[in-house]
């Protein structure tokens, strides 16, 4: 990993990232708590460590995701996805305020479809540099 990735993700560790990360193993542990929703539990939990150091890494569609997993999203959706996708929402308000903020505010934004539709979805490292894009 290079040092400009090590240094935005120790930025956004601090700024929102260990809050966001808490929101979704809240989620994750409410999930397996109920049983039936423990793939939701999982994938919320890799979804937490994606939150929480997400510079390097991507979240992109799998290829074998079926219609288990659009039935899956649309469930998780209803009980679990609107409150984190409002929780990205709400905290890149203070980032765009500051002016250090702004790419971490536009970060969060990016994470709202993730949070609201985990299932069917693989985290891999970025094969790219950022602005290579």
């Amino acid at each position: 990993m290079s040092a400009v990735k090590f240094i935005l993700n120790v930025i956004w560790l601090l700024f929102c990232g260990i809050w966001m990360a808490i929101a979704y193993v809240i989620a994750g542990i409410i999930c397996c708590i109920l049983i039936v929703t423990i793939p939701f539990g999982i994938a919320s939990f890799r979804l937490a460590g994606f939150i929480l150091w997400p510079f390097g890494r991507t979240a992109v569609e799998r290829p074998d995701a079926g219609p288990a997993s659009c039935v899956g999203n649309v469930i998780w959706l209803v009980f679990a996805g609107w409150w984190l996708a409002l929780g990205h929402l709400i905290t890149s308000i203070p980032l765009f305020l500051s002016i250090i903020g702004i790419p971490f505010g536009w970060a969060n934004l990016k994470m709202i479809p993730v949070s609201l539709m985990p299932l069917g979805r693989e985290i891999v490292p970025t094969d790219q540099e950022w602005g290579a894009r």
